[in-house]
């Protein structure tokens, strides 16, 4: 078996200016060729962008650390289409990143009954928005995101009392939400899943006076435990998803002002495993994509 790890250029090894998060690519395509080593396969890592023939020869392309998809959402999306009329097993499968590339997706779960955090949607917030938002959620602080984006990117927050210029715009389609506190106290927690069963879990908490939880921004990881409400409360939005074989997920929560999960993002596209959290990831991918490919 062949399969072709998709990433982008600058994360590949000798990338004349690699990025800094480039050591979590290492670790998580690390996990999984160690898995594949004694099964025959071999894992080739692929920036998305090669040309078309490149991905004849493999018989899956997992999604990997495509971590610039946001800033190029169709034609990464046309790409991944592509691919996957070639022949090739595409993980997860393109229809799932189209569903799952704008938090959109968010709106639909919340109507399921899935918990989630109080959120506007608006085609291009600006600051009379924001300042609306601080009452209609009774809050002091707010958090404004991109709807397709990640890792923090194009993401602000502001406060009542410094709230954004009159002239400020986000500058593309986007959420505002109320900042939760425990995202700085308690940390935003991450439940994965491997076709379907729970992998592993870990809290991620961010750098003193920030409330990133991105290991760009100085957060840290740490494995725990879920308790059993909470690993419900992350499987009751896996059940909710319209997929029934996803290869993998990752479901982001952080502790609502009721003291309950609510989710923050359901990662379906590339997120990472956080392998040093699950040293078993590695295996329980392998043997998932091994079981899709008999």
């Amino acid at each position: 078996m062949k399969i072709a790890f998709l990433t982008c250029h600058d994360l590949l090894e000798g990338a004349p200016e690699r990025r800094a998060d480039a050591f979590e690519h290492d670790l998580q395509i690390g996990a999984l060729r160690s898995a594949m080593a004694g099964a025959q396969s071999t894992v080739i890592e692929i920036d998305w962008r090669s040309p078309l023939e490149t991905f004849d020869d493999f018989d899956v392309a997992l999604l990997g650390t495509a971590w610039d998809y946001q800033d190029h959402a169709l034609a990464f999306l046309a790409r991944l289409d592509e691919i996957s009329s070639r022949g090739v097993d595409v993980c997860n499968r393109p229809q799932v990143a189209r569903w799952n590339i704008d938090k959109s997706y968010l709106r639909a779960l919340e109507l399921t009954g899935v918990a989630t955090i109080p959120t506007l949607w608006h085609d291009d917030p600006g600051a009379a928005d924001l300042n609306a938002a601080f009452d209609l959620f009774a809050c002091e602080r707010v958090v404004v995101k991109r709807r397709v984006g990640a890792g923090a990117v194009g993401q602000f927050d502001f406060t009542r009392n410094a709230p954004p210029q009159a002239a400020w715009r986000l500058g593309c389609a986007g959420l505002i939400q109320p900042f939760l506190p425990s995202i700085a106290t308690e940390g935003e927690y991450s439940l994965i899943f491997i076709d379907g069963e729970f992998s592993h879990a870990l809290v991620k908490r961010p750098a003193d006076g920030d409330y990133r939880i991105q290991s760009l921004y100085g957060g840290v990881e740490t494995a725990v435990t879920p308790s059993a409400i909470d690993l419900r409360s992350a499987r009751s939005v896996l059940d909710a998803l319209p997929f029934t074989d996803l290869l993998y997920a990752r479901i982001d929560m952080v502790r609502g002002f009721d003291g309950k999960l609510c989710l923050m993002e359901a990662e379906l596209i590339e997120p990472y495993l956080y392998p040093l959290q699950g040293r078993d990831v590695g295996v329980r991918l392998a043997k998932a994509i091994q079981k899709r490919c008999r």
